[in-house]
């Protein structure tokens, strides 16, 4: 059995997939009296909100500066444009998602469940938050965007690379190039997960996660318990 970090899956929609008033680090900032700060932080906080109940798509101008409390034209003091705005947050999204497969995979010995736990990590989170995953990983973007979805992959790739290498020195795993099976898992967790992301799709993920854990156990090489 596949032992998962226990915040995994299980927190609200805000401290699950970052906090939108993280500072750039990662870390969570505290109160700030400046009132420019402020009016900046509500207004990535209102574009996280509205990207979580309806997408990238329902986030518009108007909508994130009425959340925000505030006139269309202030989200321009502060970003130079919408794309701006959500580079920021993406930026912050995808650093709580990383951060949460690492611990996931702090959480279970080296070796082939290592690897598992971190893939059903990062699924279990984005079918529990279908909207916002469906931005993070599908959703048609602008494009200043969508170099920062790349770069989250990029994060991802980088992670599972090291742990199947670090697997196969340990003889755990057959021999293999561990950058090719990062990428290639990688892809094909993604892929699996655009349908039952979909806006509008009924997925059954206590179904579907055992055959993912199972897909990820035959593409690096080993049976793993469902």
């Amino acid at each position: 059995m596949v032992s998962r970090a226990p915040a995994a899956g299980v927190d609200d929609a805000r401290t699950s997939v970052g906090s939108p008033v993280a500072e750039e680090d990662g870390t969570v900032g505290s109160p700030v009296a400046d009132p420019a700060r402020g009016t900046r932080e509500r207004l990535l906080a209102a574009a996280f909100a509205i990207t979580a109940e309806g997408g990238y798509g329902a986030a518009s101008v108007g909508a994130i500066a009425g959340r925000a409390g505030v006139a269309a034209g202030t989200l321009y003091r502060h970003f130079a444009s919408k794309g701006e705005l959500f580079v920021v947050l993406f930026r912050r999204v995808c650093g709580r998602e990383v951060l949460a497969m690492r611990r996931a995979a702090e959480d279970v010995a080296p070796g082939p469940e290592r690897i598992v736990a971190v893939l059903d990590t990062f699924a279990r989170r984005a079918l529990q938050h279908p909207r916002l995953a469906w931005a993070l990983l599908a959703e048609p973007l602008d494009p200043l965007v969508e170099a920062e979805r790349l770069a989250y992959r990029q994060a991802y790739r980088a992670l599972l690379s090291d742990l199947v290498r670090a697997a196969v020195e340990d003889g755990a795993l057959p021999e293999q190039d561990p950058d090719l099976t990062a990428a290639a898992l990688v892809g094909a967790v993604g892929e699996a997960l655009v349908g039952p992301l979909a806006p509008g799709a009924d997925v059954d993920a206590a179904a579907l996660l055992p055959e993912l854990r199972a897909l990820v156990g035959r593409a690096i090489g080993t049976a793993v318990p469902r």
